[in-house]
């Protein structure tokens, strides 16, 4: 603890060290195992999927609770599996409106997106890489399957782009550059941090003459400098290192959108590498639906036309067929964790999923009771746990319980107003 309080408090640049406060907002908090402890456990991770037109819930949720719960139709497409996974219903996110918009605070829990004032917050995923900062190659991944709008949103509120590129992904993780081309990325690192080196200099010299609100934003400023010197620190030495070596091919990417199934399969391949490999431990996937036909058996309309179906039998039936493909494909993800193997426990146990959508009625734009899966992560599962479908309690409750399985001493996140009662470690 002592030596994550020591790079807060410090920024040092050539021949100067600054010493700052600790800020609350930006402070590491001690993990809940010692550094001993660490090594001997597997690594935990997290990878979360938002499905972006929605599930139509009268096909997800189970008509009892608890355990003895029936299986809906889409929940039997991975009954194997109902011993890795918990149902929940009656979830939201207070405040968070907007319909579509509401991808955004998917993650972030930040309040009315489609306001003209909205400024987003923090991902769950980026609070867990910034408090926890793994050694990983890759401190986070945000993955789409067919746009460059992820999930994934900064400390001051900006997306992080998504790659929607199989081949490129694959090429990031585990293809060898040239010693020319590693070289050159070496090199190009050291100028941007020469170039954190320069605006420490000029910030400090303006220091002097602001008011004490002023740099108390100076210090925030400070400190998120010092953690791009981090990463660029960091992404510098694993730049000179061997990346692993998988038994598997570039993937060719598939150019039309409508492939969807072909398109989703890479995208999890991948993820299930980059978690085996412990490449990266944090990984988003906006898994994006389409103004179009897509190329699914039995599906002759406009995906987001089917979305907002308005109760009309011909448009459920079809939506149908879609989101029963979407649930297979999500339960191939969960064979690939589960069947492998790490340090004598499944990567699926090391790994917390979750599986769901902002959208909890799409065909009215409703983010209410949001539909959410959530697998794995080491916790008891095996039910369906339903809560007031007309006082939903924060999904935020169940994001804070995700940051305190990764390894943090925490009890608040965005919206939250606890835990998620029922829900705990196995």
């Amino acid at each position: 603890m002592k030596t994550s309080q020591s790079r807060r408090l410090f920024l040092r640049g050539t021949g100067v060290a600054l010493a700052l406060p600790l800020l609350e907002q930006f402070a590491f908090r001690k993990p809940l195992l010692s550094a001993e402890e660490k090594k001997a456990e597997p690594p935990r991770r997290m990878l979360c999927i938002n499905t972006t037109l929605g599930i139509h819930t009268e096909n997800l949720f189970p008509k009892q609770t608890g355990k003895d719960y029936e299986n809906s139709p889409y929940l039997e497409v991975i009954k194997q599996f109902r011993d890795d996974f918990t149902v929940f219903s009656g979830l939201s996110h207070p405040d968070v409106d907007g319909g579509h918009s509401a991808e955004a605070s998917y993650l972030t829990a930040a309040p009315h997106p489609r306001a003209d004032s909205f400024k987003n917050t923090i991902s769950l995923d980026q609070f867990a890489v910034e408090r926890l900062a793994p050694d990983t190659r890759f401190a986070s991944l945000c993955l789409s399957s067919s746009s460059s709008r992820g999930l994934s949103y900064t400390r001051s509120g900006v997306a992080i782009p998504a790659q929607e590129r199989p081949s490129a992904v694959f090429k990031k993780m585990f293809v060898e550059g040239t010693p020319a081309q590693v070289r050159t990325q070496v090199e190009r690192l050291s100028q941007g941090e020469s170039i954190m080196d320069t605006i420490h200099s000029e910030a400090k010299s303006l220091e002097r003459d602001l008011g004490k609100r002023d740099r108390e934003k100076l210090a925030e400023y400070f400190s998120a400098v010092r953690e791009v010197e981090q990463r660029l620190q960091k992404a510098q030495s694993w730049a000179k290192l061997p990346k692993p070596v998988v038994n598997a091919k570039v993937p060719a990417d598939i150019a039309d959108g409508k492939e969807v199934a072909a398109r989703v399969r890479l995208m999890t391949d991948l993820m299930h590498l980059a978690f085996q490999t412990d490449s990266t431990r944090f990984i988003t996937f906006a898994f994006s639906g389409m103004n179009a036909v897509p190329k699914i058996e039995g599906v002759s309309q406009d995906w987001h036309n089917l979305s907002h179906h308005g109760q009309d039998p011909a448009k459920l039936a079809e939506l149908k067929i879609i989101e029963l493909e979407q649930f297979k494909l999500f339960g191939e993800l969960l064979a690939k964790l589960k069947s492998t193997n790490e340090n004598g426990r499944s990567l699926l146990d090391q790994t917390i999923v979750m599986f769901g959508s902002n959208l909890g009625n799409a065909s009215s734009h409703s983010n209410s009771n949001m539909p959410i899966v959530v697998a794995g992560g080491g916790f008891r599962h095996g039910q369906h746990l339903a809560f007031d479908p007309k006082k939903n309690p924060p999904l935020s409750n169940l994001y804070v319980q995700f940051l305190q399985r990764l390894g943090l001493d925490i009890d608040t996140f965005g919206s939250s107003t606890g835990t998620m009662p029922g829900f705990s470690l196995a």
